[in-house]
């Protein structure tokens, strides 16, 4: 690795950085009791460095980085910086194949326009890779605010973060949320996925509109469903049953994103 800055080399899995470190990338606990996370690869690190400055921690590993990791390092010459051996910083990143760069991070939080006119409201949602992959869709889409309910996986676990790709820093998200008294309150449509509801081709989604997905394996709960305006329905091939999750919550929010372009 050649760079000029230096670091930190801890070799030891007792070291209480380390320890902290492996903390926060296991539990989604230790991460809201601490306001921070780990962010995995050069992609999401820019990202942060972009919006919100530097991190507090950057984690590198014994050998060669790649050079976009060696870049990024150079750039962050005035944050400190720890090295770990190959296999220590495998326990951290939540893929095979990392880049070769962590950093320690404040979550940030974006707060919600006053105004909402296009949300979208998960309930139970368990796979982190796959709830990263929904709120990155939701960003692509135009979503102004993010609802989780208690059941919902971390959406700043290090696997959610690397499949949204940094859409954590640019769309708000509520976690924790109560979707029952969100539904009553919203000053729209609330349009409740489910297998028996009306066509999504066939809704009228110009007016503040609120998309309710549910669990992987058990969809919506019925108390979330009765609260809704409207049961919503992808029309699909009669030999599937049903889309994934991540799928049918880019199908419907693309629908809403294709009829407000058509109308402007």
């Amino acid at each position: 690795m050649s760079t000029d800055q230096s670091f930190k080399h801890i070799i030891s899995r007792d070291n209480p950085i380390f320890k902290q470190l492996k903390k926060l990338a296991d539990n989604a606990r230790e991460r809201r009791a601490q306001g921070k996370t780990l962010l995995d690869g050069v992609h999401l690190i820019e990202d942060y460095c972009t919006t919100f400055g530097e991190p507090d921690l950057v984690i590198i590993p014994e050998g060669k980085s790649s050079l976009e990791a060696t870049n990024l390092m150079q750039n962050l010459a005035d944050v400190n910086t720890i090295m770990l051996p190959t296999l220590m910083f495998a326990e951290l990143t939540p893929v095979a194949s990392s880049t070769g760069i962590l950093a320690l991070v404040k979550t940030p939080g974006v707060q919600p326009p006053e105004k909402i006119e296009f949300a979208l409201m998960l309930e139970d949602i368990q796979d982190p890779g796959n709830l990263g992959s929904m709120l990155r869709t939701a960003l692509g889409a135009g979503v102004q605010a993010i609802y989780l309910s208690k059941g919902c996986t971390d959406a700043w676990s290090p696997k959610a973060l690397r499949g949204g790709q940094g859409a954590q820093f640019y769309v708000p998200i509520i976690e924790g949320a109560d979707l029952l008294a969100l539904i009553q309150n919203f000053a729209g449509n609330t349009y409740a996925t489910t297998m028996n509801g009306k066509s999504l081709y066939t809704l009228d989604l110009s007016k503040p509109t609120a998309f309710i997905i549910g669990n992987e394996g058990a969809g919506l709960s019925d108390k979330i469903i009765s609260a809704a305006s409207q049961q919503v329905s992808i029309p699909m091939h009669e030999n599937l049953e049903s889309l994934n999750a991540g799928a049918a919550t880019a199908v419907c929010l693309f629908e809403r994103m294709r009829q407000m372009t058509v109308l402007n």
